[in-house]
């Protein structure tokens, strides 16, 4: 179990993944309303928005601001005074991540092309550390790295399914209820 405990936060990115599918899954098998594509894309973007974005950064913000060293050390670096700059960096786009989670698509635009170049940026920087320093720490070359490549592409396509499908519709009131109103 302890393992299992470790895997999940040395790999929160991943972890906060999968709880965004789980509870697309649940909203999508206990969701009232009725099946629909543009529901389950909604569904799914939404608790992208929720988990990977506003959680997963708010976990790196806390690990970078307040762990500072046992996070550099995760990555393969030494400790450094700019990662509380990362760490309130990670706090802006994890406040818009929570804040797009019911919002408009230009909000959650905004929220996951921000993460989008934050993220191949960093994927970007793992590769030069690899090549350069022969950095293949966990936090450098691991899971980190591939959910750096895979969060953005991802929600750049849950983006543009939205914006071809369109969000749901909310279902409209009987007549009666409208007649009297």
């Amino acid at each position: 179990m302890d393992q299992w405990i470790a895997f999940a936060l040395s790999n929160f990115t991943l972890t906060f993944l999968v709880l965004g599918l789980l509870m697309s899954l649940l909203q999508l098998l206990f969701g009232w309303r009725s099946f629909s594509i543009a529901y389950l894309v909604d569904a799914l973007l939404r608790w992208f928005l929720f988990f990977s974005i506003g959680f997963s950064f708010f976990y790196n913000f806390v690990m970078h601001t307040f762990f500072g060293a046992m996070a550099a050390r995760f990555i393969g670096w030494a400790d450094s005074p700019f990662q509380a700059e990362v760490g309130f960096a990670s706090l802006g786009f994890s406040l818009v991540g929570f804040l797009a989670f019911r919002r408009s698509f230009d909000l959650r635009l905004g929220a996951i092309v921000g993460v989008s170049a934050f993220l191949l940026g960093a994927a970007g920087g793992h590769v030069y550390q690899m090549i350069a320093t022969g950095n293949f720490a966990p936090g450098n070359a691991g899971v980190i790295f591939w959910t750096d490549i895979g969060i953005p592409l991802f929600g750049l396509l849950l983006l543009s399914l939205q914006h071809r499908v369109g969000r749901p519709r909310r279902p409209r009131p009987p007549v009666a209820a409208r007649i009297e109103a």
